[in-house]
Order: C-alpha cells, then sequence, then structure tokens
C-alpha cells in the first residue's frame, strides 16, 4: 500500500482545480498556509488543551481563509476547517439518519462490580493465554457518553456513525464534523487506506453546566444529563444545531483497519491515534497485574468528581494485541476487556408519598414520591418500590429517611431505611383493591409477587404504558412520540392501539398542547421510518408478557413470518430455543384474544398504510444444526463466560435452553456451585460436561 504524506496531501484536493499562472500559485499556497495553521492551532485547543493564541487571533485565520474560499468556491475541500458547520448542501434535505453498516462489529463491555470478580477476570486471562506470569493491562477511565465510530479514508474523515445495535449504526456524519476534538483530516503520515477509530462523545461537567445556563435565559429547555445531553445533541436533524452543543470525544479503538497499522499493543495504539491529531483521555495507563489495576480504579474513584467529566467505572483491556487476538470475543463481548464498574451513587431524602403506578402488562406497582435529590447525574423526586413484599421487606413508613440509589440510566430505586433516622408517622397505603386508573378488580395470583389490573387494554393507563413500549427505543423506536404525546392522544381518544399511529395526520397532531407545525411534521416522519422493522423488534414492540428482546428474536428467526408465528400452538411455540411452557402459554393467550388479532393484521395491514416487517434470514433445517432436537440446561458458575453467553452458542447450534432438569434433557453443563440440577442429572443418567467439554465442543464447531 503506498500512504501519502501530509505535504502531498496538504492542497485538499485545490490543486486539480487550481487557478492556472503564478497568481492561482500563490492563491493555493496562501490557502493550504491557512489550513494547516488553522488545523495545528485547533489541535493545541481541542486535544492538547493548550492553546498557543488568542482566540480572536484565531478567528482571524478563519476569517481570512472564509474569504479566500468565497471568492474561490472551486477550492473549498470537504476538509477545510471552515466546512465544519457548513449551509445544506444544494438540493437535499436530510430527514432521518440513513443506517451504517460497522465494518467490524462495535461490542459490548463485560461488566465486573467487585475486587473479587476482577481477580477472577484476570486469573482466566492468564489460564487462556497459558501464563502464570503477571499480565500489562490498560486501565482507562470508562467515559459515560455515547459510542460513535469514525471512518478515514487515507487520512480523511468520509463517515461518523453511532453504535446502534453493535453491527449497525446511524449516520452522524454531518453532526460529528461539528466537533472540534474530531480532526477532519488526520495529522502526521502513515495512514491506512481505510481505518474505523472508536471512541466516546461526551459533555464536560462545564459544557453542560454553561448549555443548561443558557437554554434558561432562551426559556429553553435544559438538558437533563450530560449523557442524554450528548445523545440528544448527535441526533439533531440540523448539524447547525449540534454545533451549538459544546460536545467532545475520547478515542480509545479501533475496528476494521485496511493497509498497514503496525503497532502491537493497546499502549502503542493510542499513542498512534493520539500522533494523528485524534484525542485520547489523558488518565489512560499501562498497569501490570490484578493489584495494580485494582490501584488505579481505587485512585481514579477519590478523584472520579475532579476530572471534569462524567465516569462510571475503569475499563481493562489486555495490552499485547497478539494476546488479544488469541483470547478472541464472544458475539457481543471481547474475551479480553472488562469494565469494572464504580458502585452506584447514593444520596438520603424523605420518602413524601406512596402512590400506585399501572404498567403495560396491568402491574400495579408501588411508586415511591420524594423530596427531590440530585444523584446518579440527576435530580430524583420518584423511584420504584417493586411489589408490596419489597415495600414490607423495606419496613417502609410515609415520612421515613430513605436511600436512594441510581447508576447510569437504572431506574432509580430505594434501598433501605436511613440508620437512626426517626421513623415516619403514617403506614404505607394497602395495595388497592380496584385498579386507580380505571377500577377495574385487581388480582394477584399465588404465584405471584405482582398484582394485576385487570381491565386489559380498556384501562387507559395500561393502554398508555402499551403505546409507550410500541414506540420505544428498543421496539419501533419512533422518536418524537414520547409520554406527554401519548398521554394526550390517549386522553383525547386519538389512540387506543398502536394501529392507531399510523392513522394519525398534521390536522389531528396540530390539536395538541404546545405542538407546532414543524413538531407534527418531525413526529409524522417518524411514524413513516417505523413503518419497516424488523419482525423481531415488531414482535417485542406489542408488549406479549415475559416476550423480551432476545426471546422475540428467536421467535422471528424460528417462525419467519408474523402469520406463522399467530397460528403457532404452545407444542410448537416449546420448540424454540428459550421459550417455555409459560411464555409459550403467553403468547398462545395475547393471539388468541380476538382483539390483539385484529390490531395486528390492522398493522399490517399495508392497503391501509400499515407496517411491512423485514423478515430474518432463512432458518437452517433442524437436521443441519448439529444439537437439534437436543435441550441443555446450564447450571453452576462458568469461569470462562456466562451461562447466558454459553447459552447463546449452543442455541446457535441447535440446542433449546431449559431451566430446569428432566427426563427429555440431554445434556447438564455444570460448573462450581452446581447444586440440586447436577444431583438431578447424575440420578437421571444424564450426560454431563464442565466447562473445558463444552468450550472443545464450541471450538470444534468455531464457535469459538
Amino acid at each position: 500500500m503506498s500512504v501519502r504524506s501530509v505535504d502531498e496531501d496538504a492542497s485538499d484536493g485545490a490543486t486539480s482545480r487550481k487557478p492556472s499562472g503564478k497568481a492561482g500559485d500563490d492563491l493555493v499556497t496562501d490557502i493550504v498556509r491557512l489550513r494547516e495553521q488553522i488545523r495545528h492551532h485547533a489541535h493545541r485547543y481541542y486535544v492538547l488543551d493548550d492553546p498557543s493564541i488568542a482566540d480572536v487571533d484565531y478567528d482571524r485565520l478563519i476569517d481570512a481563509l472564509t474569504l479566500l474560499e468565497a471568492q474561490h468556491p472551486e477550492l473549498i475541500s470537504a476538509d477545510s476547517p471552515t466546512q465544519r458547520v457548513g449551509a445544506a448542501i444544494a438540493g437535499v434535505t436530510r430527514t432521518a439518519f440513513a443506517p451504517v453498516v460497522h465494518g467490524a462489529p462495535m461490542l459490548s463491555l463485560d461488566k465486573c462490580m467487585t475486587e473479587g470478580e476482577l481477580i477472577d477476570f484476570d486469573k482466566r486471562m492468564r489460564r487462556e493465554l497459558g501464563t502464570s506470569d503477571s499480565l500489562v493491562y490498560t486501565a482507562e477511565p470508562k467515559i459515560d457518553g455515547v459510542a460513535v465510530n469514525l471512518m478515514y479514508a487515507r487520512g480523511e474523515l468520509v463517515q461518523a456513525a453511532t453504535r446502534g445495535d453493535g453491527a449497525i449504526g446511524e449516520d452522524v456524519t454531518a453532526n460529528v464534523r461539528t466537533i472540534g476534538a474530531v480532526p477532519l483530516r488526520l495529522l502526521g503520515e502513515g495512514h491506512p487506506e481505510r481505518i474505523e477509530v472508536r471512541g466516546e462523545v461526551y459533555l464536560s461537567a462545564a459544557a453542560f453546566e454553561q448549555y443548561n445556563e443558557q437554554a434558561r435565559v432562551r426559556g429553553d429547555k435544559p438538558m437533563v444529563n450530560p449523557r442524554n445531553g450528548a445523545a440528544g445533541s448527535l441526533r439533531q436533524i440540523d448539524a447547525r444545531m449540534t454545533a451549538q452543543r459544546p460536545l467532545s470525544m475520547f478515542c480509545y479503538g479501533v475496528g476494521m483497519v485496511v493497509g498497514d497499522f503496525p503497532v502491537q499493543t493497546q499502549g502503542q495504539l493510542v499513542e498512534q491515534l493520539q500522533a494523528w491529531g485524534l484525542r485520547t483521555n489523558p488518565e489512560t495507563r499501562e498497569v501490570r497485574g490484578v493489584d495494580d489495576a485494582l490501584a488505579y480504579a481505587a485512585a481514579l474513584l477519590t478523584r472520579r468528581s475532579q476530572l471534569g467529566y462524567d465516569i462510571d467505572g475503569v475499563v481493562f483491556k489486555v495490552n499485547e494485541l497478539a494476546q488479544q487476538r488469541q483470547l478472541g470475543e464472544l458475539s457481543r463481548t471481547p474475551r479480553y476487556a472488562i469494565a469494572f464498574k464504580f458502585p452506584a451513587e447514593e444520596a438520603t431524602t424523605q420518602l413524601l408519598a406512596v402512590d400506585f403506578q399501572v404498567g403495560r402488562t396491568g402491574a400495579i406497582t408501588p411508586v415511591a414520591r420524594l423530596a427531590p435529590v440530585f444523584v446518579g447525574g440527576a435530580t430524583v423526586s420518584n423511584a420504584t418500590l417493586h411489589n408490596m413484599d419489597e415495600v414490607t421487606r423495606l419496613g417502609l413508613r410515609v415520612g421515613d429517611t430513605v436511600i436512594v440509589r441510581r447508576a447510569g440510566d437504572v431506574i432509580p430505586q430505594v434501598v433501605r431505611v436511613a440508620e437512626d433516622s426517626p421513623r415516619g408517622a403514617q403506614a404505607v397505603p394497602d395495595l388497592p383493591l380496584v385498579c386507580p386508573a380505571c377500577g377495574a378488580p385487581v388480582a394477584r395470583a399465588e404465584d405471584e409477587a405482582i398484582a394485576r389490573c385487570s381491565g386489559g387494554l380498556h384501562c387507559p393507563a395500561q393502554r398508555k404504558q402499551a403505546l409507550r413500549h410500541f414506540a420505544s427505543r428498543g421496539a419501533l423506536d419512533i422518536e418524537g412520540l414520547g409520554e406527554k404525546l401519548i398521554d394526550q392522544l390517549v386522553d383525547r381518544e386519538l389512540l387506543r392501539t398502536p394501529a392507531d399511529i399510523y392513522g394519525l395526520t398534521r390536522a389531528s397532531l396540530l390539536e395538541l398542547e404546545r405542538m407546532g407545525e414543524k413538531s407534527a411534521d418531525n413526529v409524522l416522519l417518524q411514524i413513516q421510518r417505523s413503518r419497516i422493522p424488523t419482525l423481531a423488534k415488531l414482535l417485542y414492540a406489542l408488549g406479549i408478557r415475559d416476550v423480551g428482546e432476545s426471546t422475540a428474536k428467536a421467535l422471528a428467526s424460528y417462525f419467519g413470518s408474523m402469520e406463522a408465528l399467530m397460528s403457532a400452538d404452545a407444542e410448537a411455540l416449546t420448540a424454540v430455543a428459550d421459550v417455555g411452557p409459560i411464555v409459550a402459554g403467553h403468547v398462545v393467550a395475547f393471539f388468541a384474544d380476538p382483539d390483539n388479532k385484529a390490531v395486528v393484521r390492522t398493522l399490517l395491514d399495508a392497503a391501509r398504510g400499515g407496517i411491512t416487517p423485514i423478515a430474518p434470514p432463512p432458518r437452517p433445517p433442524d437436521e443441519v444444526l448439529p444439537l437439534a432436537g437436543q435441550t441443555w440446561v446450564l447450571t453452576g458458575t462458568l469461569e470462562q463466560m456466562t451461562r447466558e453467553e454459553a447459552g447463546e452458542l449452543l442455541q446457535q447450534l441447535g440446542a433449546k435452553i431449559a431451566g430446569s432438569v428432566s427426563k427429555r434433557t440431554t445434556c447438564v453443563v455444570a460448573g462450581p456451585g452446581a447444586g440440586s440440577k447436577l444431583t438431578k442429572a447424575q440420578e437421571l443418567g444424564i450426560d454431563i460436561l464442565d466447562e473445558a467439554q463444552l468450550r472443545t465442543l464450541l471450538q470444534q464447531h468455531a464457535l469459538l
């Protein structure tokens, strides 16, 4: 591969279109010189945090370049510093974010919460690598931001995308180009032909406070917390709006690389990114052994509030890239890395009242109403109490001083009554006998901790929750169709079922409170975008009890169409991996309900402008899969993968994963701590594998 130097590229494409003659040569030289000066000073300001000129002098350089390019627009190039926030492209109106397939998957990180779990991770790494020597890890703060993938082609930024589901993200190139810490052209030499650079976009604490202060002055809605602010800023349709949000970015890794990238360690990789002008975290260190890793984490935790940006832990990665390749990856997580999460943040406040909330499945949940308190990056005034058994366990009384915990996006919860605090004067109300939203009787099955409203979708609270779920990010992802808007639509009888969403009109939306023409158009645009979901997302969106995202994917893959699923009986459903008798019963009951069936058929009615779900790839015939027809049970603790990960890999081979051992069980995988399931398997003469034998099986089928 030939690599062009900075000097060869310095004209930024201008030389191919430059005016002829000596004057033209001088003009191109002036433009190249100005661009190089601006890039140099921008790098010092945004990346090194060490500006060498005053802001006014930097602005003069920008003004000079802008003037020359305005006089000679044929010399403007995409990576010119003036093009970070330009006008909209002539003739093009961007209304949504196009999907981007990542060259290499953007994996999640496995997590651990305790020192013991990190010690176990280190033992597992050394055992897998066959060494008793201390391993070198890179350690870096785990930024609480938004993961982004930058694609550079021969050193020029050509695309930026969000993580999405790890395989497919959203194109946010125009918005990321507005971030000063992201170079439009890499510095230095030796750029690969194409390289994906991974990092985290975030808002600093100072930038967050500054933006909110200005928003309050303008009368705009302030951001809730820095992470949500960063995510919302990246998803602005107009990049000029993003440019008003002071985003930054730390880069920490790479994905796909086409061409030479001669680095041997994670530490060298970070150094190379920094040499190319990408911003890396100055807190990144190399540590040797688990004791040094724990010491790094402890020291960082003490300085957490002084960093100037939100973190929720430390990321440790095996430093040697050859060892990373040897350790490999699971379907969703790399084996060679782990996120050591800091303890959830807690705060003390007063319990003012306990109300009851109705969920989409009719669950009646007690909710704590609290004196507002700032915890985990947000002001909290409500917290879940899960169920009445939890209320009893906590021994709550209204007026108690309680400890509230919140970590990241986790729902706030009351964890205990504060010690040595005076007891509240009023008892918590009993579970209501009728639904607080519709008055239907409340019933509680003997084997369940949850009580439920019997009103079904006749209950407005259940209807609202079901519609919120249908439009949520993991389901149909209808941005803008949020809680307040759905509440209004249900209250005005404009929405009764998910199918009604696709009959909403501009006129009906404009009748709502605080709904302008632009907002109405944006909601309708997002509804239009949602008309071609995957079958799995549509199944999940329907809100069938106990059918989460994983089960929805399994059902979609097995049946291939909604019609096939709707006509399946319980026996056919239990043939699907991850579906037991209880879930099968819920699915059968859902589609047996004539109202539910009518809603689904209306949703699928293309003639009425409904949904066209994307069918999953053809499922391999059972006889092709080596474990087809077999039932496996996992028990005990697996040291080199979680039971969930092992189950997913076995399902790829055709096995059904069950939660209990019976005569129908084919094999049991037993790790340390296995109890009654292992004993029963031994009594029944069922084959038993340990983790090493399981790994051998998976390796034979190229899954490890």
